[in-house]
């Protein structure tokens, strides 16, 4: 029986070694960082030292705020952010939807794109673009435009023109929250230009669960609880999980491998008669959607899964449901053909015989589903 082959690391990565040892030494600082005595003041001290490290790994140079994963980083920039209507592309992952369930929706093109003449429109419409940009503090700072918008689509790998989007946005004297939950660090060097909040995830590039981050301008863009954090998130830190993080960004991840690999499986999946999702556009290195014409994801996740290949049918929070995707749906895909769709990701130790056993897997799989079928 061959090794398990784990293509599924869009949902999650495995620690990487020195993010366990990272976590260990953080479990064995057992004071709360927020206590006043000695102890206290060295988990401070470490805290802060993974914070700064967290930043600098993207490139950001203001504020950063730890919470307990990305979702929780979204519906905090989502919800408190100094700002009036919200607008979301039509792509967004379910947990921008369930924190941000009255926004307004954005459409994208058939390749799951969102146009900055798209959010102009929406923006002018709503009156952003004739009034100056509010200064915060300032009773119209509230009026101002939230667009939030995904840095790579967690199914279909489709990246957004963020650059582009961002001008249109600030041209309007709206912010921009980006949902970079699948950006490896160092992949976007200008994204720390461009986005006035960025959402982050830990356990997608190495780290621990239970830890991400939302990088943010300036602190007057959101709304203060109280607690810690500076005020903006309550609970007690969770060290262990910041300094997992922390090292788990020490260690590169090879886009430029995984985007030759990608580009491997892209071409052998359409030669075998599949067909590649939103081939035409701009895509994660590591991520890539596949149909298989004439049989259902289910019924190839359970043949991949016997063969010993873990994929997965859409994101990890709705693949177990099997509910038809709306990332297809609004991308003008019928739901038949939507549910013949899977998601293959890739690690810092996928390689060209990972890729190739899986192509085999698939080619016998649609051979013999096509055949039973026939």
């Amino acid at each position: 029986m061959p090794d398990r082959l784990y293509l599924d690391h869009a949902a999650t990565t495995p620690m990487t070694t020195a993010a366990r040892t990272a976590v260990a030494d953080g479990v064995a600082r057992w004071a709360n960082p927020s206590s006043p005595h000695a102890e206290g003041r060295a988990a401070r001290a470490a805290l802060e030292a993974a914070r700064k490290q967290i930043a600098l790994a993207y490139g950001w140079r203001h504020e950063t705020i730890l919470t307990g994963g990305t979702s929780e980083a979204l519906a905090i920039a989502l919800n408190r952010a100094v700002a009036g209507p919200r607008f979301i592309s039509a792509v967004e992952h379910d947990a921008v939807i369930r924190a941000a369930p009255d926004a307004a929706v954005l459409g994208v093109d058939p390749h799951g794109l969102l146009s900055p003449e798209r959010v102009s429109t929406a923006l002018d419409t709503h009156g952003g673009a004739d009034s100056p940009p509010p200064v915060f503090g300032s009773s119209d700072a509230e009026k101002r435009s939230l667009v939030c918008v995904q840095w790579a689509n967690s199914e279909t790998g489709v990246r957004q023109p963020i650059a582009a989007i961002a001008a249109v946005v600030h041209e309007a004297g709206g912010l921009l929250l980006v949902d970079a939950a699948q950006m490896p660090a160092g992949a976007d060097p200008d994204l720390a230009e461009h986005a006035d909040f960025i959402a982050l995830s830990s356990h997608k590039r190495g780290g621990p669960v239970g830890i991400g981050a939302l990088l943010v301008r300036d602190l007057a863009m959101l709304s203060p609880t109280g607690g810690q954090e500076r005020g903006y998130r309550p609970g007690t830190e969770n060290l262990p999980g910041a300094l997992g993080y922390a090292a788990a960004l020490d260690e590169p991840e090879d886009l430029a491998k995984m985007a030759e690999l990608r580009a491997m499986l892209d071409d052998a999946i359409t030669r075998s008669g599949g067909e590649v999702v939103a081939a035409g556009a701009m895509r994660h290195p590591a991520i890539g959607s596949y149909r298989m014409i004439g049989t259902g994801s289910a019924a190839q996740l359970i043949r991949f899964d016997l063969a010993g290949i873990s994929v997965s049918a859409g994101s990890a929070c709705s693949s177990g449901s099997m509910k038809p995707s709306h990332v297809l749906a609004v991308m003008g895909w019928s739901e038949p053909a939507s549910r013949e769709v899977v998601r293959v990701s890739f690690g810092r130790t996928t390689n060209a015989a990972d890729v190739a056993r899986f192509v085999q897997a698939w080619r016998q799989t649609a051979r013999e589903t096509r055949s039973f079928a026939a």
